[in-house]
């Protein structure tokens, strides 16, 4: 009985959902949306044959890793920083949660204005600086739009995995870190053999959870793309979008089967992340 709010609850949000996404994966839909009948396994088909899905994914894999790996790296060194006792400490915490409780919809826009050819504020830096004599089309230039977005990114990620990390390193028992001084070990040998072994719990949380969290990241891919044509800068996320509503295609059950397989993607990275970190091993 008191498991059965919860249990309802993931009924309703995620299997129910979930099976009538299979359900339409497997359906024929006009342009409009409205269902034909049953398609078979042929959108799946038309999706692994779709002549720019390798650029999709590989545009993919590089935004989810690069993004992740860039964060983690940061927020160590922000999370080493931020348990120290200085002046201003509190306040620097609080400036590193907003881009955490801002919308990223709002974030978003707002760096679409930052990047802007014309009137971006990046670019007015930049000159100001003497860095550039023109300005750089951060959204404009196919070369400069995937780091662009990377760089978004990783601004909104930093908050939730370096306030991870600081609970992990608050956790860290202070007599083990006293006792290796004791012992006459280095600033680093503390860390590598201290500190870092004993945030593996707290790493693997902040980096299965942001790879899900970036790889199914909407608002910051379709925003900061939203001026390009086709997918050459896309997502499986957006290209999922854009296969029903905004390509030349319009079809909602290869937009359902790219779902699919999204989802089935990444349930396998996380399997094969928890098998490498020895998951078992860590929680027991």
């Amino acid at each position: 009985m008191w498991l059965a709010p919860s249990l309802l609850l993931i009924l309703g949000v995620v299997l129910y959902p979930a099976v009538k996404l299979f359900q339409a994966s497997l359906s024929e839909y006009s342009i409009t949306g409205l269902r034909r009948g049953d398609a078979g396994w042929s959108n799946y088909q038309n999706v692994l044959s779709h002549p720019l899905l390798g650029t999709v994914v590989v545009n993919t894999v590089v935004w989810v890793v690069a993004v992740v790996l860039i964060t983690v790296v940061i927020s160590l060194a922000l999370a080493q920083l931020l348990v120290k006792d200085f002046p201003g400490r509190r306040l620097a915490r609080w400036a590193l949660i907003v881009p955490w409780a801002a919308s990223v919809i709002i974030t978003s826009q707002l760096f679409v204005l930052l990047y802007d050819y014309n009137y971006g504020m990046i670019n007015h830096l930049l000159k100001s600086l003497g860095l550039i004599d023109q300005s750089i089309e951060f959204l404009g230039d196919d070369r400069l739009v995937l780091p662009s977005m990377i760089a978004v990114g990783v601004f909104v990620s930093l908050p939730f995995t370096t306030f991870v990390f600081i609970a992990g390193l608050n956790a860290i028992p202070e007599d083990v870190m006293e006792a290796a001084r004791v012992d006459g070990a280095s600033g680093w040998q503390r860390y590598a053999s201290i500190t870092l072994p004993l945030l593996r719990p707290a790493l693997m949380v902040a980096s299965v959870l942001n790879t899900i969290y970036v790889f199914n990241n909407f608002p910051i891919i379709y925003t900061l793309n939203d001026r390009n044509p086709g997918f050459g800068n896309d997502t499986l996320i957006t290209f999922m979008y854009k296969l029903a509503f905004e390509s030349q295609e319009k079809d909602v059950g290869m937009s359902a089967a790219t779902g699919v397989i999204n989802v089935l993607l990444i349930l396998v990275v996380i399997l094969i992340y928890l098998k490498v970190v020895n998951w078992r091993e860590e929680t027991k």
